[in-house]
Order: structure tokens, then C-alpha cells, then sequence
């Protein structure tokens, strides 16, 4: 199998799962349990994606000292309701001066 033909099935699977979504009937969306699941899976993917990339480097752990604290004073301000451009501007500042302090 060559990397086109992986690619060309990537995309034609990625179409065929969002065309599914589509398809699904209005009835078993409109029961409050699954329509809360629906609702909520977005945000679940998105914070596991960003702990991925916080604890993660290639394949390996790398408990990264400057890399944790931008992520745990990114969640501080998260959770204090902070507008988003505050938390990735400290975030930010916070792993580049730790990075600066530790050289």
C-alpha cells in the first residue's frame, strides 16, 4: 500500500463518518442522554488532544518543567473564566520565561 492510497482512505473515511452524522434519525438525537454524549464529545477530544500535547513529545513522556507549568497556569486561568486570548498569552509567558530562567 502506498501513502496516496493511505491518504485517499483516510479522506474517504473521515467523509464517510461525517456524512454518517448526517444520516443519524432526529428520534434517537432528540433523547436528552445521547444529545448531551453529542454535545459534550467535542470537548472531551479537544482537552485530551491538549494533556497529549502538554505530557507528550514525539512517543515518548517528557514531563517538560516549562511546558507543565504553561499548561497548569493555562488551566488556572481556564477555570478563573479568563478570556481566551488571557490564557494562551500566560500560558505562553509563563513557559518562555521558565525556559529563559533555566538556561
Amino acid at each position: 500500500m502506498t501513502l496516496w492510497t493511505l491518504v485517499l482512505a483516510t479522506i474517504g473515511g473521515c467523509y464517510a463518518f461525517k456524512l454518517a452524522g448526517y444520516l443519524v434519525p432526529e428520534r434517537i438525537l432528540g433523547r436528552p442522554a445521547i444529545r448531551r454524549v453529542v454535545e459534550l464529545l467535542p470537548v472531551a477530544l479537544l482537552a485530551a488532544l491538549v494533556v497529549v500535547e502538554a505530557v507528550a513529545s514525539g512517543r515518548h513522556l517528557d514531563w517538560n518543567g516549562p511546558r507543565l507549568a504553561g499548561f497548569a497556569v493555562g488551566a488556572l486561568a481556564t477555570w478563573r473564566r479568563a478570556p481566551f486570548l488571557v490564557v494562551v498569552v500566560a500560558a505562553a509567558a509563563t513557559a518562555a520565561l521558565l525556559r529563559l530562567v533555566s538556561r
